[in-house]
């Protein structure tokens, strides 16, 4: 006896890629996602290959995980991949504490964020 199979959450022309705390604030990152959100993947490829952020580097590799599971997992066409939805949300933060004059602390916050990405295959009439 064997467990019975999950329902799959995704729809069956959609692939998903997920990066779990990562050091950045989600404000960050945020821009980032805004910018490849609705992009086809060829040209989000190409606009976090010249970024300026350097979270953009995080963002393309899961960008490559989440066309590779697309087209290995489910069987998509990769030419007609597009980014559906880019989920930036809050994970930990780290608190550490800065020494200030007069023997008093500041708190220092250092902040990770999730990060997840759909792709979904365009359908012909798109």
């Amino acid at each position: 006896m064997s467990k019975v199979a999950t329902k799959r959450r995704l729809a069956d022309n959609e692939a998903k890629a997920s990066l779990k705390s990562v050091r950045i604030s989600t404000q960050k990152l945020g821009l980032v996602a805004d910018s490849i959100r609705g992009l086809d993947v060829e040209t989000a490829l190409v606009q976090l290959t010249f970024s300026r952020k350097a979270i953009a580097r995080d963002v393309k590799k899961l960008l490559e995980s989440a066309i590779a599971n697309a087209e290995n997992n489910h069987d998509l066409d990769v030419d007609n991949l597009y980014v559906a939805d880019v989920k930036v949300g809050k994970s930990l933060t780290m608190k550490r504490i800065r020494a200030r004059a007069r023997g008093r602390a500041f708190r220092i916050h250092k902040p990770f964020s999730n990060l997840s990405i759909t792709v979904r295959e365009r359908e012909e009439n798109e």
